[in-house]
């Protein structure tokens, strides 16, 4: 059943429904029809047995006598031991009642349902109900009517509810299969924007219906979920950027190092401190990707400083130390003011990195001699980089 697609499932549920609805329905009509009719016929039986208690009580009913006759209706006049006193013709002469009967209706009035009645076809319905003649005898009237309109109506009725319940039911599951699919719609136009939905487009959202429904509010759980989708592919796009901006100034410095060892290194001594100043920035660029990965893996996208008192003076001849290799193979300068205890608590390695990208951002793409000064103000140490270059535009600053 769980394989079974959900327009499919509701439209049998519905079918289901539908049928044991119809079910009830035709049973309900078809006994409430039966007993309509079968009142009517009770009703025209009490009538007709009227009629015949006056007859018996004026004295105007002679033994035989045709008056006891009626349409699809027949009658007899029984005395109390369920002797006949007057019969239709169809009736003939022999009672319809036992004896037990007959006493019952001289004390009251039945009706009863008989198989098999003379003159009658299939079943009949009969009324026995007491009488009493002008001389204060005592009698029983017993009026029969046939069955067979009523059996040929309910019949008909059967037959149509037969016929028409199939049908009904077929519509109904047909419009139940429309409707479903109407009210499905939404959920298809959002799987199919769903599929269309890539990387390279993450903004994209998913169509919300009109209603203020369950699948509204379902579209925009998806919707929100998509967002944050969308913030996690800008994360790691900015972390992709970082990471290559981050590594391409140690493995640069290091390709200087080791050109510089191979082309200019002529002593053992100069090639050790060229290994030396090599080993240095592999063990940077192994601290890097440790960094990297932490930052990879922080839910926040922060990494945990690690703060201690740190002497500018100190970090500013690391970074000339650094870089001298490399300003020389460019044919620039670099310049450190001197920043005598000057001294600031933060991350010394996260101030190598901020510092190595401005004086890599000045080489690659500033000019002249570049420049490293620190200054304090306010109980702050600012560290600035500075070159002879274009620099940025207004708008963009």
């Amino acid at each position: 059943m769980s394989r079974i697609p959900i327009r499919l499932r509701v439209t049998l549920a519905f079918t289901l429904v539908s049928a044991v609805v119809l079910a009830a329905l035709g049973w309900f009509v078809y006994v409430r029809f039966e007993s309509q009719l079968n009142e009517q016929i009770d009703q025209g039986l009490r009538t007709h047995g009227d009629d015949i208690a006056a007859l018996v009580a004026n004295g105007n009913l002679a033994r035989n006598s045709k008056l006891l006759g009626r349409e699809e209706s027949f009658a007899q006049v029984l005395t109390p031991d369920a002797q006949i006193y007057a019969s239709t013709p169809q009736l003939g002469n022999e009672p319809q009642l036992t004896s037990a009967e007959a006493a019952r209706a001289s004390q009251g009035s039945f009706i009863v349902t008989r198989e098999q009645v003379r003159s009658i076809d299939g079943e009949a319905r009969l009324l026995a109900r007491p009488a009493t003649g002008p001389d204060g005898g005592r009698y029983v009237v017993v009026a029969a009517a046939s069955l067979d309109d009523r059996d040929d109506s309910l019949a008909n009725l059967g037959a149509i509810l037969l016929i028409g319940g199939p049908v009904a039911l077929l519509l109904a599951s047909v419009a139940g299969y429309l409707v479903s699919g109407r009210a499905l719609s939404p959920v298809e136009a959002m799987r199919r924007r769903a599929a269309a939905i890539s990387a390279a487009e993450p903004e994209q959202r998913l169509p919300l219906p009109q209603a203020d429904d369950e699948i509204r509010r379902l579209g925009e759980t998806l919707n929100q979920m998509l967002g944050r989708l969308e913030a996690a592919i800008e994360r790691e796009r900015a972390f992709v950027d970082d990471a290559s901006h981050e590594l391409r100034t140690p493995l640069a410095m290091h390709k200087t190092e080791l050109e510089l060892a191979l082309r200019y290194a002529r002593t053992p001594d100069e090639m050790r401190a060229a290994i030396s100043s090599a080993i240095v920035e592999v063990d940077r660029l192994i601290q890097l990707a440790e960094d990297l990965l932490v930052l990879a893996r922080s839910a926040e996208g922060k990494l945990a400083l690690d703060l201690r008192r740190v002497g500018v003076a100190e970090l500013l001849a690391d970074l000339r130390e650094r870089f001298s290799a490399r300003v020389d193979a460019e044919r620039r300068s670099l310049v450190i003011e001197p920043a005598d205890g000057l001294t600031v608590d933060g991350d010394r390695l996260r101030l190598e990195q901020a510092l190595t990208n401005l004086v890599e951002n000045a080489i690659e793409h500033g000019g002249g001699e570049i420049t490293v000064r620190a200054s304090k103000g306010d109980g702050e140490v600012a560290i600035h980089v500075e070159d002879c270059g274009s620099g940025f535009a207004p708008d963009f600053i």
